[in-house]
């Protein structure tokens, strides 16, 4: 079969990108973008028999000095879903300017998402319905990617290791990184397509109906959660737990017209007009808390119910808004290096 112009980095790769100044957020993101295309391309590379000079993954690391340590394989299917890369510059880039590798990686671990070829689908699918059902945590693949940056933050140290994942990749960074937080590891991750499973209210275009739906599910759930509180310890201690996750911003990469991870976008923007309204204390006890997890904790159910993926106490969210001409192109890794994106950055802390 032959490869698709996408997969070969030649032709859709950020060659704009000889010189890398770790300090420039467009660089680090557009590095971490490509490196997690890198392992959509070593899976591909495996289904299609690609090795050797025929092999398509290399470029996409090659190209910015970094080298694969280690493929991270699924235990069910033999798939590749993640990556371990080494920065190794050539020695004249220490000479150049010490500011270019200021705050660059020497590690980066990077987890794709779901690939629809019939060889990994099955898989892949399975895990992103353990994504919906708050399990990912109990996994293998996510055990053997979570040892991964366990092993990696007790070899080198948190500050030299990042984490990157697309869409179900995405996920797993999340779920490490809240992992690690919770450890005081505080590792820079890039999140790029997050998935955020709730109410797609963001699609909803009126302003007004908008914000007056997003302001009654804040008091419900923060209703549910005073309730459940008196019924399960287990509510208060998650909030102790949210608390001191706040201390870790990854970078949030999203794209509006994606329902995926859109949510995100009116997620930390309501959080800021609750503040602004002055019903802080609402949001506050609001955003740590999923609907569907309160109500099963309320009936009594909560010892099974893990706490959301999506709820976050602080991020650096950034938005992509520039057009897309379709779904497929909103929730793709490949524009998050393009240069000419229109971009708004906002940094969230929790309070």
């Amino acid at each position: 079969m032959m490869a698709s112009e996408r997969e070969v980095f030649g032709l859709s790769g950020p060659l704009h990108l000889n010189n890398i100044d770790w300090n420039n957020s467009h660089h680090r993101r557009s590095v971490a973008a490509s490196l997690v295309e890198g392992v959509y391309i070593l899976e591909r590379d495996r289904q299609e028999k690609r090795e050797g000079s025929q092999a398509l993954a290399p470029p996409w690391w090659e190209f910015f000095h970094f080298k694969l340590v280690r493929k991270l394989v699924d235990d069910a299917d033999f798939a590749v879903f993640g990556a371990i890369y080494e920065y190794k510059p050539p020695s004249s880039h220490f000479n150049d300017s010490i500011v270019l590798i200021d705050r660059s990686p020497r590690y980066v671990i990077a987890f794709r998402g779901t690939i629809t070829r019939p060889d990994s689908f099955t898989r892949d699918f399975e895990l992103d319905v353990h994504i919906i059902r708050n399990g990912l945590h109990q996994t293998s693949r996510f055990e053997i990617g979570m040892q991964a940056v366990r092993n990696m933050v007790a070899t080198v140290g948190e500050k030299n290791v990042w984490l990157a994942g697309h869409s179900l990749g995405a996920a797993m960074v999340m779920l490490a990184g809240k992992t690690m937080a919770k450890m005081g590891n505080f590792l820079e991750a890039f999140l790029f397509n997050p998935p955020f499973l709730s109410a797609p209210i963001e699609r909803i275009k009126d302003k007004k109906v908008k914000h007056g739906l997003r302001i009654a599910g804040s008091v419900i759930t923060a209703g549910l959660a005073l309730a459940a509180k008196g019924k399960n310890p287990r509510t208060r201690q998650s909030e102790g737990t949210f608390a001191a996750l706040s201390a870790w911003t990854p970078s949030l990469f999203v794209n509006p017209a994606d329902h995926i991870c859109s949510e995100y976008v009116g997620y930390f923007e309501h959080r800021k007009k609750m503040e602004e309204i002055g019903a802080g204390a609402i949001e506050r006890l609001a955003t740590q808390h999923s609907l569907g997890g309160l109500f099963m904790s309320v009936v009594g159910k909560g010892a099974e119910v893990a706490e959301p993926l999506h709820l976050l106490p602080s991020a650096n969210l950034t938005v992509n808004l520039s057009p897309s001409n379709d779904f497929k192109q909103a929730h793709g890794i490949h524009q998050w290096w393009r240069p000419d994106l229109n971009l708004k950055s906002n940094v969230y802390k929790f309070k």
